[in-house]
């Protein structure tokens, strides 16, 4: 809701227009928070976590004891599937976008690239994240929220 000349008013209608690959990535490596989705006791599980895009790869740092952690660990070659979310959505006039991105998750480790990531993505925890996960999306998709334009005169 929002004001408008003292009344509570509704955002107008919105349309939803569908991103290609690339705009939704470029999008998705323009904001530092996302959630992942993974699955923990075959169930889905989803966490919010702050991100860095490399090379077309989704990568955020974790740390020891995690689900995730493990399952990335313990994966095999083909890694781990998850799917990664990101947006930028006004809250008050609903505009914006959201971009999904699935494909697997690996642990990072070289420890040139370790080093690297460590620099390049620092925790919003109090907490030592030692370790590093790479999505390489397969899929990416995403959505524009947009206004519907209006007849003239309304």
């Amino acid at each position: 809701m929002r004001i408008h000349n003292g009344r509570e008013t509704s955002p107008g209608p919105r349309r939803s227009v569908d991103l290609d690959s690339s705009e939704a990535l470029r999008l998705l490596g323009s904001v530092s928070l996302g959630r992942i989705v993974y699955t923990r006791h075959a169930l889905p599980t989803v966490r919010p976590v702050n991100h860095v895009l490399d090379n077309g790869c989704i990568i955020i740092r974790t740390h020891e004891g995690t689900a995730l952690t493990s399952h990335t660990r313990q994966t095999d070659p083909l890694g781990v599937v998850v799917a990664y979310e990101a947006d930028a959505i006004d809250p008050n006039t609903h505009l914006g976008w959201s971009v999904v991105a699935t494909g697997y998750a690996h642990l990072v480790t070289d420890p040139l690239e370790l080093t690297r990531y460590r620099a390049m993505l620092h925790p919003w925890v109090q907490q030592t994240m030692d370790y590093a996960v790479r999505i390489r999306p397969d899929l990416v998709t995403g959505i524009r929220l947009m206004e519907t334009d209006r007849p003239a005169g309304l």
